[in-house]
């Protein structure tokens, strides 16, 4: 707290109308800009290179409110897009996605498409390493959850969604830091060392 010469304490103005910024931890950060924010960590530091997949659009109409702005009014997915990120660490291939819910008991599978689940089965079948970062947003717990037990769960026809309890026998909690936001590359380190060691 800032004291000034007259002894007051300073408080700070706040606008009637300010909008209330969406919380990730408590930080003022969105779940996938922190995961963002975690891969520029990990590229500027030489450890890995991750990065978010463009949305594959198609721009059908504009139009041209002002001259200096432009704004899409019609566009359409070119095609079904797969997963949010991927990239290399320590010469693997890595490919994940990352979703939000804010369920506080499980999980939904209406969060997963379809192409999606195969896209990672391919991945694996190419010994890649295919995950997903699950956040539940009303508990404030992050998890990474390998996708093979995830897509076993999405093939079981009478599933609608994947408990709490099933991410939390399968998947690793991951506690949020601030230097990466996001450490999941610890939970791919360990699990290359138990690979290693056969266990």
């Amino acid at each position: 707290m800032v004291h000034y010469p007259n002894g007051r304490k300073h408080a700070p103005v706040v606008e009637k109308n300010q909008k209330k910024q969406v919380e990730f931890g408590k930080r003022g950060m969105s779940f996938e800009e922190s995961i963002n924010e975690s891969n520029a960590y990990y590229l500027t530091r030489g450890m890995a290179v991750l990065h978010k997949k463009p949305t594959p659009i198609q721009i059908v109409k504009v139009d041209y409110p002002h001259r200096s702005r432009a704004k899409i009014t019609e566009a359409y997915f070119r095609h079904a897009s797969t997963t949010d990120y991927n990239g290399v660490y320590k010469g693997l291939y890595l490919d994940f996605e990352a979703k939000e819910t804010k369920n506080k008991s499980s999980f939904p599978f209406s969060n997963f498409h379809i192409h999606q689940i195969q896209h990672m089965e391919q991945v694996i079948k190419q010994n890649g390493i295919a995950f997903v970062l699950l956040y539940f947003s009303t508990l404030n717990r992050i998890f990474y959850l390998p996708s093979l037990p995830l897509i076993q769960a999405f093939y079981e026809k009478e599933r609608k969604s994947i408990p709490l309890s099933f991410v939390e026998e399968n998947g690793f909690e991951i506690q949020e830091g601030i230097a990466p936001r996001i450490p999941f590359l610890q939970i791919i380190d360990r699990l290359i060392e138990e690979k290693e060691h056969g266990n």
